[in-house]
């Protein structure tokens, strides 16, 4: 008698689209890189999206997590909630997100903690932004585009 041979059953982010996942599964692609919680300027003519060194103030910059998730929203009320509709639209999504990966019918990368099974090899690797940027709160005035453009990056590795 041969043995049996069992299928491997694909993990959920390869055999879901987002809409698909549950909830749990759907928090649990987020890879913490924290991207999302940076300050991002729109040029309003051209619509260029410019990413800065500057994090939302309820970022915890040592663990690349929000302070206070559950409530961010009241706390920051332009935080973008994300959700799989947005996956597709919101344009200032970097390209490594794992959400927009899944989106894009590409692979997570061999760091995510889906792969890798090490939720802090992101940060070993440098694909966060831990260690490398500074609150909101550190300017004077909020509204100075002059003193925010001083912050533009790209952290694709491009000239900003």
């Amino acid at each position: 008698m041969a043995p049996r041979v069992t299928e491997r059953k694909p993990p959920f982010w390869e055999s879901k689209r987002l809409e698909e996942m549950t909830p749990d599964e759907w928090e649990s692609l987020c890879d913490g890189c924290a991207k999302c919680c940076l300050i991002k300027l729109e040029d309003e003519d051209t619509g260029e999206i410019a990413m800065t060194r500057l994090h939302c103030k309820l970022l915890d910059a040592e663990t690349c997590r929000c302070s206070d998730y559950p409530n961010r929203k009241q706390h920051v009320p332009d935080c973008v909630i994300l959700t799989p509709k947005d996956v597709s639209e919101l344009r200032w999504m970097p390209a490594s997100c794992s959400y927009r990966l899944i989106h894009e019918g590409k692979p997570l990368p061999d760091w995510h903690h889906l792969i890798s099974g090490d939720p802090d090899l992101i940060h070993k690797r440098g694909a966060s932004i831990i260690g490398r940027t500074l609150s909101e709160d550190t300017l004077f005035d909020p509204d100075d585009v002059d003193q925010i453009e001083a912050w533009i990056v790209d952290w694709e590795g491009n000239e900003p």
